[in-house]
C-alpha cells in the first residue's frame, strides 16, 4: 500500500514539475547565454548602418550570441523592410566538426530566415547550439533595425 502511494505521488509530481516547464521563445536570451552588442560608432543605433537611403536599403548588425562551442553573429540587409540577405560575420569554427555543421546549417537557416522574413525559424537538428545562437543574433539585428 505504501509503495503504491509513493508511486502516485512520484508521478503527480512530475506531472506538475513537466506541465509547469516553460520554454524560452525565440529572441529572448536563456540562461547562461551571454548577449554583447557590437557595432558601429556612428549611426541611428549600435551595429545599424545606413545604405543607399534612396533604395532603403539598410544594413543591421545583429549581436553577438555566445554559444557552447562558440560565437555567432549575423548582418542583416533589409530592402524597404523585407530582409533581402543575412550574413554570417562569426560562427563556431574551432574544430573541423564545427565547420561540418555551420556548412550544413547556416544556408538552411538562412533560406528559411528569408522565406519567413522573421527569426521565427525551426532550429537544424544537429546544430542546436549554432541555431539558437542564428535565431537570437537575427532578432538582434531585426530590433535594432526596427527601432
Amino acid at each position: 500500500m505504501k509503495r503504491a502511494i509513493l508511486a502516485i505521488a512520484g508521478t503527480i509530481s512530475g506531472l506538475v514539475l513537466l506541465l509547469g516547464f516553460k520554454t524560452h521563445p525565440a529572441g529572448q536570451a536563456a540562461g547562461g547565454v551571454t548577449d554583447t552588442s557590437t557595432g558601429t560608432a556612428a549611426g541611428p543605433s549600435p551595429g545599424v548602418t545606413s545604405g543607399n537611403g534612396s533604395s532603403g536599403t539598410r544594413t543591421v548588425q545583429g549581436s553577438s550570441i555566445d554559444t557552447q562551442w562558440g560565437p555567432v553573429q549575423l548582418q542583416v540587409t533589409l530592402t524597404h523592410g523585407k530582409i533581402t540577405k543575412v550574413t554570417a560575420l562569426r560562427l563556431p569554427d574551432g574544430n573541423q566538426r564545427d565547420r561540418e555543421i555551420n556548412d550544413f546549417a547556416v544556408p538552411r537557416l538562412t533560406q528559411e530566415a528569408l522565406s519567413a522574413q522573421s527569426a521565427r525559424i525551426d532550429a537544424v537538428s544537429g546544430a542546436t547550439y549554432t541555431s539558437e545562437g542564428y535565431i537570437r543574433s537575427l532578432q538582434s539585428a531585426l530590433d535594432k533595425a526596427r527601432s
